[in-house]
């Protein structure tokens, strides 16, 4: 082998050494950038996962608190009807006209108050029995009545935003 075949051996291999070298190199920052990436990645998981866990925790906490004070306005407004019926009874020797007119005062201020609350009462003398809202507890014949028509009612029904809290207890005329 000649000097100068080996001298253009040796230039390539030291030319391939750095090419090897760069290569390396260039690998070697880019594991870097990777780790640093995949560090960044991470924080941002932990972070993210940390954030979800409080957001749930809080909401858990404001449920709670829903919970606790949902009656806060109803209770706040049947205070003046306690008040009524305190005051009521506070009187003495007063007569039974007064006493009655008392109470329907003070019904009136109830009545008042579950209607501002989504309550509405279902008294239906006169109209169709409606099992939806109805429960019958006897029929009777009646000429002054259509068949099926609430006759009397026992006891009136009770309505929370168009859901029947209680059906209304009622006579229905019987079918001829």
């Amino acid at each position: 082998m000649t000097t100068a075949s080996h001298q253009d051996e040796t230039h390539q291999d030291m030319a391939m050494n750095a090419d090897d070298n760069d290569a390396q190199a260039r690998l070697a920052i880019e594991l870097e950038e990777t780790r640093a990436e995949l560090a960044a990645v991470r924080d941002e998981s932990l972070r993210e996962r940390a954030e979800l866990e409080n957001q749930r925790k809080r909401m858990a906490r404001e449920i709670d608190t829903a919970r606790k004070f949902a009656n806060e306005r109803l209770l706040a407004d049947l205070l003046p009807v306690i008040d009524s019926l305190e005051a009521g009874l506070g009187v003495e020797g007063d007569t039974a006209a007064h006493l009655r007119e008392g109470m329907e005062l003070t019904l009136k201020q109830l009545l008042k108050v579950v209607g501002e609350n989504g309550m509405a009462v279902v008294d239906p003398v006169g109209e169709a029995f409606n099992p939806d809202h109805h429960q019958a507890m006897s029929m009777v014949d009646s000429a002054e009545h259509a068949p099926g028509q609430v006759v009397q009612v026992y006891q009136k029904g009770w309505l929370l935003n168009d859901r029947l809290l209680r059906p209304a207890l009622v006579v229905v005329s019987r079918h001829d």
